[in-house]
């Protein structure tokens, strides 16, 4: 590389000076119009998810195969319980099957038949309320491992849902009707009978 020479040095230091001459200074405000509507029409997103209630949520805004909107009872977190607590007492009176279709809620009545739609992929599962729970903040239900599989809960451990009560035969979950007897209790199955053991009375002395 040949050395740089004293004109070749003026000649660089005058292509700067015209450069930065047509360079302007940036406006300290963005150059809008007066009265030109926004550039971004963009709706503002609530991101409150865990909100309970029917006030401020609307009707479901469409499952595939759905024959109708349907009123969402609230919307929140989900999370599942599992191997732990599989063959526990439930608040219900009931054993715990973690491959059944069953969940935990903080206030359903006990054998309320609940539709939960993951707000991630839509994917729908019926579940019945057997528990109570779950107690963290944001959480508003709490799948057993079968029923958590059945949305794609079990690898992202929480998961945002939206709950609709199945009070109705003729209503959908899952993308098929729910048939009458569809998540609901099982049959007790009848006691054993207790064995009677006759004590004799006590001789006196």
């Amino acid at each position: 590389m040949p050395p740089a020479t004293e004109g070749g040095a003026a000649a660089d230091a005058q292509k700067d000076k015209d450069a930065n001459a047509k360079l302007l200074p940036l406006p300290r405000q963005l150059a809008v119009p007066p009265g030109a509507p926004a550039r971004s029409n963009v709706p503002s997103v609530r991101y409150d998810l865990a909100v309970s209630g029917t006030g401020e949520l609307g009707p479901d805004d469409g499952v595939p195969g759905d024959s109708g909107p349907r009123e969402i009872f609230e919307r929140g977190g989900a999370s599942w319980y599992g191997i732990p607590f599989h063959q526990r007492k439930t608040a219900s009176g009931e054993r715990f099957d973690m491959m059944a279709m069953t969940a935990a809620h903080k206030t359903l009545p006990f054998n309320t038949r609940v539709c939960v739609r993951s707000l991630v992929n839509g994917s729908e599962v019926l579940v019945r309320i057997t528990d109570r729970g779950p107690y963290a903040q944001g959480r508003i239900i709490d799948l057993s491992r079968a029923a958590a599989e059945r949305i794609g809960l079990i690898g992202l451990g929480i998961k945002q849902v939206a709950l609709t009560i199945i009070d109705r035969e003729s209503m959908r979950c899952g993308g098929s009707e729910v048939e009458e007897g569809e998540a609901q209790a099982p049959a007790a199955s009848p006691a054993p009978a207790r064995r009677q053991v006759k004590v004799p009375p006590r001789r006196r002395r």
